[in-house]
């Protein structure tokens, strides 16, 4: 007797499934509807669910670049007082923005101090950062800054806040600086961030060259001898990665390249108001600080870098860049240098006033303290 074949389970399983599989479909089509849209519209439901997820805003993103925003607020405030003392201009102005520099200040202190003692992992780990870690200098810079700014207000609070403030550059310099010559640097961290804490012992004798303690001269003098050198040494390094090293920058990391015009602007500053007078070296530093603006302006401002907190970074080279600008306008007397000031301060004013815009808009946003 012949025995009847096995069912051949497998294949049916197969069948089934590819039936209730395509019977929605067949349904859909028979409504008129297209082939593809189903399976679309579980993929749309799936993205737009995924899209909805909120990101995870937290003090832990606040990041310590955000400082500049200090240091770009305090010198356009300290160039529009310049402008108040050369051309009238309303000290209304300067008060008005020296106000939006400490209050900003005041808030962000609190708000990294808060990260500090909430994230301290997330403060160490920043800090230890090969690029992150040199905008702590930022912190140092800004104190120094709102020395200057709250002068006219209380001599004493701004002899405080510029010894603290050059203790903690002093120290941050010797710190980063070591950690450098450790070795075994990648060169791709050859970065414009580097500059920071040379360009903020620079700032020690910016902000402080003209300190009544007896002590003041020999650490601007100091200061300055350490700054220079430092700025030297890292601004060839930096230049070197820029030209040889095959890796371009991240586009986020474009805007720290006005970071490069730095050394020679505030060097300028810290110059002019150690030994109170603008001889031809420090027209070598000004001009030559100039060119270098100019030759990364159109590099840098561009529509297709996407702001970030990072474009901060080029607020603090231009306000060092128009404060030497009407300083030596003053100097020389001439109509073509005090338009160039001008120019540069409104431009400036623009600058910081879209930059203060949309930081604003992120921040409402969630984007600015947003995972990244």
């Amino acid at each position: 007797m012949a025995q009847t074949a096995p069912w051949p389970r497998p294949a049916l399983r197969g069948a089934a499934n590819r039936l209730f599989t395509s019977l929605p479909r067949a349904l859909h089509e028979a409504r008129g509807g297209s082939p593809s849209s189903t399976g679309a519209r579980i993929n749309t439901t799936h993205t737009l669910s995924q899209a909805a997820l909120p990101r995870q805003a937290s003090i832990q993103y606040l990041p310590v670049n955000l400082f500049a925003s200090v240091m770009g607020i305090s010198g356009l405030a300290l160039a529009w007082r310049q402008a108040g003392h050369q051309f009238g201009a309303s000290p209304l102005v300067d008060a008005a923005i020296s106000s939006i520099a400490v209050a900003i200040f005041v808030v962000l202190c609190i708000a990294y101090a808060a990260k500090a003692v909430l994230h301290p992992s997330a403060v160490r780990g920043e800090f230890l950062h090969p690029i992150a870690g040199n905008f702590f200098g930022t912190v140092t810079i800004a104190i120094l800054l709102i020395s200057s700014v709250v002068a006219p207000l209380s001599n004493r609070a701004s002899e405080i806040l510029w010894s603290i403030g050059a203790a903690a550059t002093i120290t941050l310099s010797f710190t980063i600086v070591s950690r450098l010559l450790r070795g075994k640097v990648d060169a791709g961290h050859s970065v414009p961030a580097w500059l920071i804490p040379g360009v903020a012992t620079l700032d020690i004798t910016v902000a402080g060259g003209t300190m009544p303690m007896g002590w003041a001269r020999e650490l601007n003098l100091f200061s300055m001898a350490v700054g220079t050198m430092v700025a030297l040494v890292f601004f060839t390094m930096i230049m070197s990665r820029l030209i040889h090293h095959q890796e371009k920058l991240a586009n986020e990391m474009v805007p720290s390249l006005m970071i490069l015009i730095a050394p020679f602007e505030v060097g300028f500053l810290a110059y002019t108001n150690f030994f109170q007078r603008v001889d031809a070296f420090a027209a070598m530093l000004f001009y030559f600080g100039l060119f270098v603006f100019f030759s990364l302006a159109f590099k840098i401002f561009k529509r297709s870098i996407a702001f970030a907190a990072g474009w901060w970074a080029l607020s603090f080279p231009i306000a060092a860049l128009c404060n030497a600008a009407l300083r030596y306008a003053e100097h020389v007397r001439h109509p073509a240098m005090t338009g160039l000031a001008v120019a540069l301060l409104a431009f400036l004013s623009g600058l910081i006033a879209v930059l203060l815009f949309r930081t604003i808009r992120l921040a409402a946003s969630g984007k600015l303290l947003a995972p990244r």
